[in-house]
């Protein structure tokens, strides 16, 4: 009796799985590194040479390691004018024309999307439209209409001509965010007797509120840099801060170290206002994105 013996050919031992995702993960990951970096750079530069003395600020190349001070922020807040009346002046135009974009903008938004009306894409390419005509170009009509109704140096002023140059941008926001809504939560509250305003207040508000913070934070960031109108339409009364910024910067010389200082002051508003909201700002920004 002769016995065969067959001999299993052996297994392949398993391929190596190709790593060229991980790798294009690694690199992307580091340019993504580089990038920030070179973006926050500056800010920090900036913010280390707003505690150097002026000398220490002037040299070339700059200097690093140098004796820190507090010189620049003595000079900004106690030397010459007081900086509080053109940031409260910001402050005030920011969070007002803020209010009255929200309050315009998700309306509008509603009715482009949840309700759509008649040719709304129409509507909305009018809104883009608005945004297409240089800014310089309408400068000119803007002050006459200014000067002729008395309104020159009027904080008023700024915060209407901010609400009109924020609101297309909110609500081409605000529609993308309204158009994630579900329908059935919408049937509901009408099945229960909701009106408009109590749909829009304790359904709508509560699903889009990520939204409405990132178009909230866009808005005042956007008025609170918002220099050309302030510099043309305003000069003591209504001063905002950019325009007290460019102050620093005369014919006697630049003060860096000063300059520096006041920078930083005049940007920490919008910084802890980003940090603040940043998760309802990532949110927001990305809703919608993911189906």
């Amino acid at each position: 009796m002769s016995v065969t013996t067959s001999s299993k050919r052996p297994a392949h031992a398993a391929e190596p799985v190709p790593k060229k995702k991980d790798r294009a993960g690694a690199w992307l990951s580091l340019l993504a590194w580089v990038v920030g970096i070179l973006f926050v750079l500056p800010v920090v530069w900036m913010v280390l040479t707003s505690f150097h003395s002026e000398a220490d600020a002037a040299t070339n190349p700059p200097a690093v390691f140098v004796p820190l001070t507090l010189e620049g922020y003595k000079e900004f807040f106690t030397g010459g004018a007081s900086p509080w009346p053109p940031l409260l002046n910001s402050l005030t135009a920011s969070v007002e024309s803020t209010a009255l974009v929200l309050l315009l903008a998700i309306p509008a938004a509603y009715a482009l999307s949840i309700k759509p009306i008649k040719k709304w894409t129409d509507t909305l390419f009018f809104f883009l439209s608005t945004k297409m005509l240089p800014v310089v170009a309408g400068l000119l009509p803007l002050y006459l209409f200014a000067q002729y109704t008395g309104l020159l140096d009027n904080i008023w002023l700024l915060i209407v001509f901010y609400t009109s140059m924020n609101l297309p941008i909110a609500v081409w926001m605000m529609r993308s965010f309204l158009s994630e809504v579900p329908v059935e939560m919408l049937e509901a509250a009408q099945m229960d007797g909701a009106n408009l305003t109590k749909t829009m207040r304790s359904v709508i508000a509560p699903v889009v509120m990520p939204g409405i913070a990132a178009t909230a934070l866009i808005c005042f960031i956007f008025s609170w840099n918002e220099l050309l109108f302030a510099r043309v339409l305003t000069a003591t009364v209504a001063e905002t801060a950019p325009v007290f910024l460019t102050s620093f910067v005369t014919s006697q010389g630049l003060f860096l170290a000063q300059l520096c200082a006041a920078a930083f002051v005049v940007s920490l508003p919008v910084l802890v206002a980003g940090f603040a909201a940043q998760d309802k700002l990532v949110q927001g920004l990305s809703l919608g994105s993911v189906k």
